[in-house]
């Protein structure tokens, strides 16, 4: 490994790990409320100029960037689908798991959950990205707030 290519690694590296210890925030983008957004659903945002999906596979939130990289097709509009897998010559089974997408100009296949394409998983792929729910009602701990309750149609503050 070139000295260059070891310093990119080694940056990425500690990015990756700063990361994983939350020492560094991603930005959040809301993209819809939790009930709006059944499972079998997508929605494409525009977040920073680029296009994502985002899907609900059976209750499991992922999200892939919309461009194919075969020639930049607007890939999260292609069709959900499951699986083929060929476990030795002429079996296959398919796998109803929903987690294929497919492009809809050319075909090409990438999973939804990695961003890896089927046909080549080591060297095609696209951009996925992390999908959280978060309570909607949590306040804001910046935000002072106080308790109010009705006594006897009384609304009383407590400080």
């Amino acid at each position: 490994m070139t000295a260059h290519r070891l310093r990119l690694f080694d940056r990425v590296h500690a990015v990756r790990l700063a990361l994983a210890r939350g020492q560094i925030r991603m930005n959040r983008h809301v993209v819809a409320r939790l009930r709006e957004f059944p499972p079998g659903s997508r929605r494409i945002v525009e977040v920073g100029g680029r296009s994502i999906g985002v899907f609900n596979v059976r209750g499991e939130l992922l999200a892939l960037r919309s461009s194919c990289p075969h020639q930049g097709a607007p890939l999260c509009l292609g069709i959900v689908l499951g699986r083929t897998d060929a476990s030795k010559p002429y079996e296959l089974t398919y796998r109803d798991d929903q987690d294929v997408i497919k492009c809809p100009w050319h075909g090409w296949e990438f999973d939804i959950r990695t961003g890896r394409s089927v046909f080549n998983p080591h060297r095609v792929r696209v951009r996925s990205y992390e999908v959280t729910v978060e309570q909607a009602d949590a306040p804001d701990p910046s935000v002072e707030t106080f308790d109010v309750t009705i006594e006897d149609g009384l609304v009383v503050l407590h400080i």
